[in-house]
């Protein structure tokens, strides 16, 4: 079994979304390590805030198999295949790390950039991964967040009613 990093983000009916996800992810997956949801301004364009957060899962399938399960669920979700990297969205599923397998096929990367450029990946993979290491800088993701420049952090925890009952 291979352990698993999946970022997640909404900003169009987000409270529906991000439940559908989890609810979809368990079914895929099994048990999930959930992080906290995290409120954050839009990155890269004007729109809505988003929701963000963190699972961690395990599977034996390969990456591959893996990225095609998450993009199933992100259609599944109202996401069209057209969409922009910087656009507002109904479901954002970036498999962010597998085990320490470090690829990249133009389409896929592992691990993402987005980890050490962006909170709204960093900080709630710190929160349930913080003594995991990176596998190209080998730091801990809570070294890289103690690390990270916080001066124009824009994102704050949040707990919405549907995930106190999870």
């Amino acid at each position: 079994m291979t352990r698993g990093y999946i970022s997640i983000g909404s900003n169009i009916n987000k409270d529906e979304h991000i439940s559908a996800s989890l609810r979809a992810l368990e079914h895929a997956f099994g048990e999930l390590t959930v992080s906290s949801i995290y409120e954050s301004e839009a990155v890269g364009f004007i729109g809505d805030v988003f929701y963000n957060l963190v699972v961690g899962f395990d599977s034996d399938l390969e990456v591959k198999a893996v990225a095609k399960q998450l993009r199933q669920i992100e259609l599944d979700n109202g996401r069209t295949r057209d969409s922009r990297k910087f656009a507002a969205r109904t479901l954002d599923l970036d498999l962010i790390l597998y085990g320490d397998l470090i690829f990249n096929d133009g389409r896929l990367q592992i691990p993402r950039n987005e980890i050490e450029h962006y909170a709204f990946v960093l900080e709630p993979l710190a929160e349930i991964a913080p003594t995991l290491k990176h596998p190209v800088s080998q730091l801990s993701y809570a070294e890289l967040w103690q690390r990270f420049d916080k001066t124009d952090l824009r994102q704050k925890r949040i707990n919405p009613p549907w995930a106190s009952a999870k």
